[in-house]
């Protein structure tokens, strides 16, 4: 039986850091509120020259090179995002080009705002399990800066900009790799974290510029309560889907979207913190980029060692949400 093992991790990290006394500056914050919320100290942004690809493309590049493999082999690219480089043609394609991926494959992109890149991971493990595709990347990657009211401080201090990959692989061990993932969605609560125009329900015009209905709307209560609860119920369905406690648990790679989040699924799991692997503080929420991020810097750690089981877990806009139980 075909498993799927994750062969190689890459992140792409803008090298522009925006702290909290920066924001302070512009709006009515200060990084005693920030921390003291969500626990961000500061974030990273792209320069305007660049786009979504450029970043996927680095961390898809450093994936590669973690697995030993040459981007020419890669024959499927997953891109979640949902800040792409334009409306379509897909992020994934100019990633294609850009990696130097093999021409004919397959590249795409989903949009599952924060679960995206487990969304992938769940698609990308499909495929290699019935040998459609040998060497499939999967990225999560986002510029947020580009859709945020910096005038806005319930929003523009949690977000940043980032993208983070796994190449996935076929192996023989099915006690390894990929044991599980768990995907769900429930449009009832669409409207409480999204983007309103941009679409074909609201098409750009000067009024939608006007009202910044381009920008991300939130209800950081609600979201807060769906996130810890669905958060939570996944990571323990990942557990119980494969026969496992959480004490077998070594880390929880989550989406890094608010520390008070992660605290709270921690405590419903019952896995303590000092098992979540913790980088939000430096990131902010990076969205479909935080799972794959935070997993890359955990492994350039030293944090992760062969046989430790991990789960993945996060939660945005749809809403949906998603887990996974990986051997390493």
């Amino acid at each position: 039986m075909i498993s799927t093992r994750i062969i190689g991790t890459g992140r792409g990290v803008p090298p522009r850091i925006l702290t909290n006394d920066d924001l302070a500056k512009t709006v009515d914050t200060s990084d005693a509120w920030i921390v003291e919320r969500t626990g961000i100290k500061e974030r990273h942004i792209l320069e305007p020259s660049l786009a979504s690809s450029d970043l996927a493309t680095e961390a898809g590049r450093k994936a590669c090179q973690s697995a030993g493999v040459d981007p020419a082999d890669v024959d499927c690219i997953i891109v979640g995002t949902i800040t792409p480089d334009c409306p379509f043609p897909s992020t994934a394609v100019f990633v294609q080009k850009k990696l130097g991926a093999r021409a004919g494959g397959c590249a795409f992109d989903l949009s599952a705002a924060c679960a995206g890149f487990i969304y992938g991971l769940s698609i990308g493990d499909a495929f290699i399990r019935r040998g459609q595709f040998k060497r499939v990347l999967v990225v999560g990657v986002e510029v947020l800066s580009r859709i945020i009211d910096w005038s806005d401080r319930s929003t523009c201090v949690l977000f940043g900009d980032g993208a983070g990959a796994v190449l996935l692989g076929p192996d023989n061990d099915p006690r390894r790799g990929v044991l599980s993932t768990h995907l769900y969605a429930d449009g009832n609560f669409a409207e409480i974290l999204y983007q309103p125009a941009g679409g074909s329900r609201e098409p750009p015009s000067a009024a939608t510029v006007a009202e910044k209905r381009h920008f991300v709307k939130m209800n950081g209560r609600d979201v807060y309560k769906h996130a810890v609860r669905n958060m939570a119920a996944a990571s323990k369905t990942a557990l119980e889907a494969n026969g496992l406690h959480p004490d077998d648990v070594a880390w929880v790679i989550a989406h890094q979207a608010n520390l008070r989040i992660i605290e709270g699924v921690s405590d419903r799991v019952g896995i303590p913190m000092e098992r979540f692997f913790i980088n939000v503080d430096r990131y902010g929420n990076t969205s479909s980029a935080s799972v794959p991020t935070a997993l890359d810097e955990a492994l350039e750690k030293g944090k992760i060692n062969p046989g430790d089981l991990l789960v993945f877990s996060a939660l945005g806009g749809g809403l949906a949400w998603a887990s996974a139980a990986v051997r390493w």
